[in-house]
């Protein structure tokens, strides 16, 4: 593959790096710029969305007659990482999850009239978006096809629901929602995707789960639905399809958490640096300390590493195949290498990066759940087994 980027992709990279240095980086030393879930403040957001906008550094991943730019996989890779240099930065240029994964989907697969409704509003920033999968146990986890318990019946025209989610991302502010449920016992067809909005009624947000990190905007809820009525016209895609939907999703919606999460992993490295380049200890400064460079270089290669693996998995998508192996490999190390660069910065900081007077400590909450989040490092390595004993020698195949 060629590593050489566009003008385009090249120019928007820079001018996002800019941006999130003059205007995102400052806001995170002032306390007022967070609201109450440690993300930053409405207010203040409305404002940075605005001139991101109208900087044309907005919802890249869409088509351009939409009011995206129209990047491909790989564009977004380079990009979205520098957007995650700072902590405010996804949200900022409508490139944060759930909405960025949601708008990709519905892009990929709605209807003109679905894409109208239910798309444009969120590439506009008009409202949010969430995804409906994870249920509490016995329900859907990472096996969503095999134990789902959410029920969809068609009743008429209309689909009838009702289920238990919890984990749901984004639902505290979200307007449109894409829902997973069980529409047969089916093995192979068994779910079904649909579109609901906030105010439809037969459905209640129980909770806003408690985490350990800081929290994305509208949270991390738990629902239930008692009735809800879908239109037969909201069903995304056909009937059993659900998994097929989600696939197309996921893939490259894992993929974009490592773009970001690279962001990050690359922003503590450069407060370790700009801490052990001035802080002297025993007549020495600790960057000339080979223990020291040993640390940061050990955490600076596993960032590189981990961009290789993304930019191949973006490669690949962009060709057309599913890139299960490559977006699998990539999540797995890019996940281990965002908590190794924090805890790095952190021990390479002393107290000061165990306190809040930067923002190591918020990237080290928030990093846990990478390993987490759209399937646990377990799942993505057994998918990588499993392919590597199918393809045997032909799993490093260079074709």
């Amino acid at each position: 593959m060629d590593f050489t980027l566009t003008p385009e992709v090249d120019d928007t990279r820079r001018r996002i790096r800019d941006f999130v240095a003059t205007h995102l980086i400052p806001l995170e030393d002032d306390p007022a710029s967070f609201d109450d879930h440690e993300n930053i403040a409405e207010d203040l957001l409305a404002g940075m969305r605005a001139k991101a906008r109208a900087e044309g550094l907005w919802a890249l991943s869409m088509p351009v007659e939409r009011g995206g730019r129209g990047f491909d996989t790989v564009g977004m890779a380079v990009c979205y990482e520098e957007m995650n240099r700072s902590i405010f930065g996804p949200v900022t240029f409508n490139a944060a999850a759930p909405d960025d994964g949601n708008m990709y989907v519905l892009n990929r697969v709605a209807t003109p009239e679905q894409k109208e409704k239910w798309l444009q509003p969120i590439i506009d920033g008009r409202v949010r978006s969430s995804i409906v999968m994870t249920e509490p146990a016995p329900g859907a986890g990472s096996d969503p096809a095999g134990m789902m318990r959410t029920r969809a019946v068609k009743k008429g025209d209309n689909w009838i629901v009702h289920g238990h989610k919890w984990f749901i991302t984004g639902a505290g502010v979200a307007s449109h929602f894409i829902l997973l449920a069980r529409t047969s016992d089916d093995a192979r067809r068994n779910l079904t995707a649909f579109l609901f909005h906030k105010d439809d009624p037969g459905w209640e947000i129980v909770r806003r789960i408690p985490i350990m990190g800081p929290e994305e905007h509208g949270g991390h809820c738990e629902l239930k639905f008692d009735g809800l009525e879908i239109p037969d016209e909201n069903r995304l895609m056909g009937v059993g399809e659900g998994m097929k939907c989600v696939q197309i999703r996921l893939g490259t919606a894992r993929l974009t958490h490592c773009m970001r999460w690279l962001g990050l992993a690359k922003r503590c490295l450069e407060i370790a640096d700009g801490y052990i380049s001035e802080r002297e200890a025993f007549g020495t400064r600790l960057a000339e300390r080979e223990s020291v460079q040993l640390s940061l270089g050990e955490a600076a290669k596993q960032i590189q590493i981990g961009r290789l693996l993304t930019i191949q998995a973006a490669w690949t998508l962009d060709r057309g195949d599913r890139a299960r192996a490559e977006v699998s490999a990539a999540k797995v190390q890019v996940a281990d290498t965002l908590q190794t660069c924090v805890d790095t910065a952190i021990q390479l900081c002393g107290a000061r990066g165990y306190s809040k007077d930067t923002v190591l400590e918020w990237i080290y909450r928030y990093a846990r759940q990478a390993r987490l989040v759209d399937g646990a490092s377990e799942v993505h390595k057994m998918v990588i087994a499993n392919m590597f004993r199918d393809q045997g020698l032909d799993y490093w195949s260079w074709g």
